[in-house]
């Protein structure tokens, strides 16, 4: 069974907060099923845009979980919100949550390659 996005949302932000780094809720969307994006941001103002997994990303067993892949990687803002602003016309129940960490590999779950 998959976490609602708020409390998945809520456990994302204490686990950045509890690593050294800030996090914010730019947009809240749907409390149970939400698609979640994350904007790492960087302190050369580039930024990483993470998005939901496809479903083929998924192993055996892990149809419930949370996976992240990566979107945009090291871009400028614009060009990160510009795709947000297209994924929100597509679903306006999505949930942007964006963090200032180096790193997020222990902190979301991310799909493997291939």
């Amino acid at each position: 069974m998959r976490l609602r996005a708020d409390i998945f949302v809520s456990a994302l932000l204490r686990r950045v907060f509890a690593s050294g780094g800030f996090a914010a809720v730019e947009k809240k969307g749907a409390e149970e099923a939400g698609a979640i994006f994350i904007r790492q941001h960087f302190r050369d103002g580039l930024e990483t845009l993470h998005a939901p997994a496809p479903q083929t990303a998924f192993g055996e067993g892990e149809a419930g979980d949370r996976l992240f892949e990566v979107r945009l990687s090291r871009a400028e803002p614009e060009m990160v919100r510009a795709m947000l602003e297209r994924e929100r016309r597509f679903d306006p129940d999505l949930w942007i949550v964006e963090l200032e960490a180096e790193e997020l590999a222990d902190i979301i779950p991310l799909a493997r390659d291939g």
